[in-house]
């Protein structure tokens, strides 16, 4: 019998964990670590190492290694509008530098959505790779991570990223 799932799952191993990659035939739609065990994306896709999941973990490698400071692979998150507008924002934080959660809010034209914003930021599916890691609160302190803050801190150390805000 012949499978009608579309989506395909690689687990693979990485300095902060174990992360699960998730994707159909031409786009990422996920990226999770360990604590996310029980996202309905994981439990409906099927195990299957694709070209394009090979592609991501080859640049995970390269990022997790210090070559790599940018993804060139297609993304496809899902979640609502508003959502979507914060993950394509939170793309063009640089890598090694950090963004408020008020920053990101401007960005988007929003200045008052900052809890809003937050809780977009908590809902990422494409850890890593959509950089929610790159927000921290307005004192230049870290905030809430989905894959814990000793990821988050680990992720900015290897970033090698100032714990200061860069207004845009």
């Amino acid at each position: 019998m012949k499978r009608t799932n579309s989506f395909f799952r690689l687990k693979r191993p990485s300095p902060i964990g174990a992360l699960t990659l998730v994707a159909t035939d031409t786009a990422l739609v996920g990226l999770f670590m360990e604590a996310h065990t029980s996202e309905p994306l994981i439990a409906e896709a099927e195990e299957r190492r694709t070209p394009l999941l090979a592609s991501v973990s080859a640049q995970l490698d390269e990022y997790f290694a210090g070559r790599r400071e940018r993804f060139d692979v297609p993304l496809a998150p899902r979640g609502t509008a508003f959502q979507t507008s914060v993950w394509a924002v939170l793309q063009h934080i640089p890598f090694g530098v950090t963004w408020s959660y008020a920053q990101v809010a401007r960005a988007l034209g929003t200045p008052k959505a900052v809890r809003a914003v937050g809780a977009a930021n908590g809902r990422n599916p494409i850890s890593v790779i959509i950089p929610c890691h790159r927000v921290i609160g307005a004192d230049g302190s870290l905030t809430g991570y989905g894959g814990g803050l000793p990821r988050k801190r680990w992720l900015l150390a290897h970033e090698k990223t100032e714990l200061s805000l860069v207004e845009s």
